[in-house]
């Protein structure tokens, strides 16, 4: 098949995978950081009205350490993270020991380990998906699902303050509005969401900010926060944007594929 074809051309053309600045190097930080994302449960409350996975499949690409999986757990029939640095992969395996609906396994968004058609939703939290380079994700994401099944690929809001201005400061190529167009192009809807980090101190606060951001960039969102916050020590809260992509498997069809696929241009790490 045709799309078969194209979509190997494109898995060979994007097949490397770029090292997360965060989670790989400072993965104690990041689970604080993982604690403190959406104080409110928000992103939550929008994926399941956006496609509910209770009783469903779910597949979360570039699961990290396996944070959100027993989440996805609580509801799913079953839950597999793929994630491709072996460290992660092990801490993600701890982590799920004791919940028998949920497994791991080493791959990548551009070959996913899972065979077709085995998936009810396909989900990624800031991870590999950010835009113009994604597409053999994309293709791939699409040859796992199901017909009828759902990618939902979460990411962060650049356009939102403060802590898009923040991102911003460091990825000053980065376009909000071009990657918008990416995936609306791409056939996603999007949900804009705004959460709440929430920090039970300001050590935990600093922590995290500093493996997100440059240190001059760091320093001055960590000045902002304590200013808005009004407080030297205890609970310190954060506004953050998300955008929530979704895409529905077509039943019976497929999609058709954007010639955008051809242009090359790779995304930032923005985890």
């Amino acid at each position: 098949m045709l799309w078969d074809k194209e979509s190997r051309v494109l898995r060979r053309r994007k097949a490397e995978i770029l090292p997360s600045p965060n989670i790989w190097y400072h993965a104690g930080a990041y689970e604080i950081e993982n604690r403190a994302q959406d104080a409110d449960g928000e992103i939550w409350r929008v994926l399941a009205g956006l496609r509910d996975w209770a009783g469903l499949d779910v597949v979360d690409v570039g699961c990290g350490d396996g944070f959100h999986l027993p989440l996805f757990a609580e509801r799913a029939r079953s839950v597999i993270g793929v994630e491709p640095h072996a460290p992660l992969l092990a801490r993600a395996r701890k982590r799920i020991a004791d919940h028998p609906t949920i497994s791991v396994k080493r791959g990548a968004a551009q070959r996913i380990p899972l065979p077709d058609a085995s998936a009810d939703l396909v989900h990624a939290r800031t991870a590999y998906f950010f835009g113009p380079g994604c597409e053999p994700g994309l293709l791939e994401a699409e040859r796992v699902l199901r017909p009828g099944g759902t990618l939902a690929i979460v990411d962060l809001d650049v356009s939102a303050e403060p802590y898009g201005r923040w991102m911003r400061s460091d990825l000053p190529h980065y376009d909000p509005v071009e990657v918008e167009k990416f995936f609306a192009g791409q056939g996603f809807s999007c949900r804009r969401v705004a959460t709440r980090w929430r920090f039970t101190d300001v050590e935990s606060m600093e922590s995290v900010l500093r493996i997100e951001f440059s240190p001059r960039v760091a320093r001055l969102a960590i000045a902002e926060v304590m200013r808005d916050n009004g407080v030297s020590s205890g609970e310190i809260t954060i506004p953050v944007g998300y955008r929530v992509h979704v895409r529905n498997k077509p039943t019976g069809m497929l999609l058709p594929h954007s010639s955008s696929s051809d242009s090359g241009s790779s995304s930032p790490r923005m985890l």
